[in-house]
């Protein structure tokens, strides 16, 4: 009998995006092939509190859940369980970080499981904190040839004169996860306030002009030049801008869309947003997974928006659905990731 794989899943965090991982981490729970691997669930309380629990269920911070830490030390190679006076080890063959947003996709979570030695699962240090940036990721995608919306960033100590803006804006963090803190801003005298509301969140703000066009995504899973694209989905709006959480209830998904998976797109736009979902992909430094999400303008052309470096497993999230419309269900996902956490690539 095969040895069976131990698999380290953090989730949760101290990002305003906790609720979503629990969730992302719950649909893996129930995904993870469990004869091939042997699951061990950390969860990170909103506190920063690590703990060893027994599954991700709603109920996880309650129960009987043991103190643990992931050892920077490579020699340890895995977790460190904290008791009374005493410590105990578990050695973890990979890591899969369902977390999102801050100290989660930003470079942090990935620094220290360098340090540990452990592979794991989704975008390195530099990718990570590339993309969690929009700005400099804008910068990077510009550089290769990327269309992407004008934009200018404000700074703590900064203001911006409203009258040299083109309006509509968006008015977001600019490291920060899905729509908290963004606001449209259709006039002048809106514009202070929205700027202010996004550095509750981050003290850099991005400001960059709408673009007028249907919001698109594609999902991506690989490394170099081995990628495998998901089918392309186009965001439907009920009202206002994309929202992919409602704010006071993120873990419901999301108030105002419909994420229509294949999109209802023509042919030859579906295949130049799949292109260059790739080359953004490429030029930011990606690999393991990622979600890049751009704008189809009416004239064919494809802008970039964002890219998520751990997008949101869910039920109703777009990367597992897009995935399926191609054939690759979550379990085949999570294999392929882990495979290319193991070895570079996709056995």
């Amino acid at each position: 009998m095969a040895t069976k794989l131990k698999v380290g899943i953090i989730f949760g965090g101290r990002s305003e995006e906790h609720p979503v991982s629990v969730k992302s981490a719950r649909e893996v729970a129930q995904n993870l092939d469990l004869e091939k691997y042997e699951p061990f669930y950390i969860g990170i309380t909103k506190s920063g509190a690590w703990k060893l629990c027994d599954s991700p269920d709603a109920e996880w911070e309650n129960r009987d859940c043991r103190p643990v830490v992931l050892s920077p030390d490579s020699d340890v190679h895995g977790l460190l369980v904290l008791g009374q006076g005493s410590y105990g080890t578990i050695r973890l063959d990979v890591v899969l970080p369902v977390l999102h947003g801050t100290l989660g996709e930003d470079g942090a979570m990935q620094g220290l499981l360098e340090l540990s030695g452990i592979p794991y699962i989704g975008c390195d240090i530099q990718s990570s904190a590339l993309c969690m940036d929009k700005s400099l990721a804008y910068v990077v995608a510009r550089s290769a040839g990327i269309a992407t919306p004008n934009f200018w960033t404000v700074t703590a100590d900064e203001t911006i004169d409203p009258a040299r803006l083109a309006y509509p804006v968006f008015v977001k963090p600019a490291r920060s996860g899905s729509s908290f803190g963004v606001t449209k801003v259709s006039r002048e005298e809106e514009l202070p306030s929205a700027v202010e509301t996004a550095r509750q969140y981050d003290a850099k703000v991005l400001i960059e002009e709408a673009v007028i066009g249907s919001e698109i995504g594609c999902a991506i899973l690989g490394n170099d030049s081995d990628l495998t694209v998901g089918e392309v989905d186009r965001i439907a709006l009920s009202h206002g801008f994309f929202r992919i959480h409602q704010e006071d209830a993120p873990e419901t998904g999301s108030e105002n869309s419909l994420a229509i998976v294949p999109a209802d797109i023509p042919e030859e736009s579906r295949l130049l947003v799949q292109e260059t979902a790739k080359a953004v992909y490429r030029a930011l430094g990606c690999s393991g997974l990622s979600r890049v999400d751009m704008f189809l303008k009416e004239d064919g052309k494809v802008v970039l928006n964002e890219v998520n470096t751990f997008p949101g497993m869910t039920s109703y999230s777009r990367y597992p659905r897009m995935m399926a419309a191609a054939g690759l269900l979550l379990p085949e996902v999570i294999d392929r990731a882990v495979s290319l956490a193991l070895t570079g690539k996709i056995r």
